[in-house]
C-alpha cells in the first residue's frame, strides 16, 4: 500500500495542471494545419506506444473481463469525440474560454450522480451548479457573439467527458490506470485506421491523411500524444500519493494557466464578461469541492432509538 505523501502528491497534480493546458495549446496551433482524424489517431498512437512498454516492463495487468473490455470501448468512442470535440473547439476559442467552459463537467457529474447513479446531493451543491452554469454562459455568450455555434462545443466536451468519467468508474476497480489507458490507445488505433486509409479524402476532408506535412509538424503532433500521455500519468500518479479530497481544489489552476499560456503563446485574454464567468465557474466548482470535504468528515450519528436498543456487546 503507497504511503500518503500529499507534498508529491499536489506537485504532481501540478504538473497536470501545466502540461495539460501546454497540450491544449500545441493542438490549437495545428488544428489549422492538420485534418483533425489524422491529429486525434497520433495523438492516440503515441499514447500506445508510450504506455505499452511500461506494462510489459513493470508487469501492470492489461487483461480484461469481457464487460469490461466492452465498457472499455464505449469509453474509448467518448475518449475520441471527446478529444475530437475538444480540438475543434480550439480552432475557434481562446484555450482559456475553452477550458473554462470545459470546467463545467464537474457540475454536469454532480447531477449525473444524482439523477442517474442516485448518490445524495444536498440544495446547497444544486444551487451551487445553478450558478457556476451560470459563469459558463458568461464565459460563452461573448464566443458565441464572436463564432456562433462552435463556442459551444466545449460545453458538448463536458457533457461527454462526463459520461466518460461515469463509464471509467464502473470499470476503475477491475483494471489497472495504464494498462486501461494502453487498451484504450490500441482500440483507437484500431477503429480509427480503416477509416483514415480506406476513406476517400474528398469524401469527409476533416478525415484527410496528408503524408506531406513538414517534419516540425509531425514533431508538434508526437508532443501533443506524449503530453497527453504524461499528464494522465501524473494525475494517476498524484491520487496515489494525496487523497482526491486534496487534489481537487487544485485542478482549477489548469484555468489560470491556460490564460497564461494562451497569452503568451496567442496573445489571447478574456473580456470582462468572460473573466467574471470564469471567476464564477471556480468559485462554485471549489465551493462544492469544499462541501463534499465537510460532508465526508461529518460523523455518522445513531439514532437515540437505535442506540437505546444496542447492547454493549454490539
Amino acid at each position: 500500500m503507497t504511503q500518503d505523501r500529499p507534498t508529491l502528491g499536489i506537485a504532481l497534480m501540478l504538473g497536470f495542471c501545466v502540461v495539460a493546458p501546454m497540450g491544449d495549446a500545441l493542438a490549437k496551433i495545428l488544428s489549422s494545419k492538420v485534418a483533425l482524424g489524422q491529429l486525434v489517431f497520433v495523438r492516440f498512437g503515441v499514447q500506445a506506444v508510450v504506455l505499452i512498454p511500461i506494462i510489459a516492463l513493470t508487469g501492470r495487468i492489461w487483461r480484461m473481463s469481457r464487460r469490461v473490455f466492452a465498457l472499455t470501448l464505449l469509453r474509448t468512442v467518448m475518449h475520441i469525440i471527446g478529444i475530437g470535440t475538444m480540438v475543434s473547439a480550439l480552432y475557434y476559442l481562446p484555450l482559456a474560454d475553452a477550458i473554462a467552459i470545459a470546467f463545467v463537467m464537474p457540475f454536469i457529474m454532480l447531477l449525473l450522480g444524482h439523477y442517474v447513479l442516485g448518490e445524495e446531493v444536498g440544495m446547497r451543491r444544486m444551487v451551487a451548479c445553478a450558478v457556476g452554469f451560470g459563469g459558463t454562459l458568461l464565459v460563452i455568450q461573448p464566443s458565441f457573439q464572436e463564432v456562433g455555434w462552435p463556442a459551444l462545443l466545449p460545453l458538448c466536451v463536458a457533457i461527454n467527458f462526463a459520461l466518460f468519467m461515469l463509464v471509467t468508474r464502473k470499470i476503475a476497480k477491475e483494471t489497472d490506470p495504464i494498462g486501461l489507458q494502453a487498451v484504450s490507445g490500441v482500440m483507437a488505433i484500431v477503429m480509427m485506421a480503416p477509416v483514415l486509409f480506406f476513406v476517400p479524402d474528398s469524401a469527409i476532408s476533416l478525415l484527410a491523411w496528408d503524408t506531406g506535412l513538414s517534419s516540425a509538424t509531425w514533431q508538434l503532433m508526437i508532443a501533443i500524444g506524449v503530453s497527453g500521455t504524461v499528464a494522465h500519468l501524473l494525475m494517476t500518479w498524484s491520487l496515489r500519493y494525496a487523497p482526491s479530497a486534496t487534489l481537487a481544489p487544485m485542478q482549477y489552476l489548469e484555468i489560470p494557466i491556460a490564460t497564461i499560456i494562451g497569452f503568451a503563446v496567442f496573445g489571447d485574454l478574456p473580456d470582462k464578461m468572460a473573466s467574471f464567468g470564469i471567476a464564477i465557474v471556480i468559485a462554485s466548482g471549489l465551493y462544492i469541492v469544499f462541501r463534499e470535504q465537510a460532508i465526508g468528515r461529518k460523523p455518522v450519528t445513531v439514532p437515540v432509538a437505535e442506540r437505546s436498543s444496542q447492547t454493549p456487546a454490539e
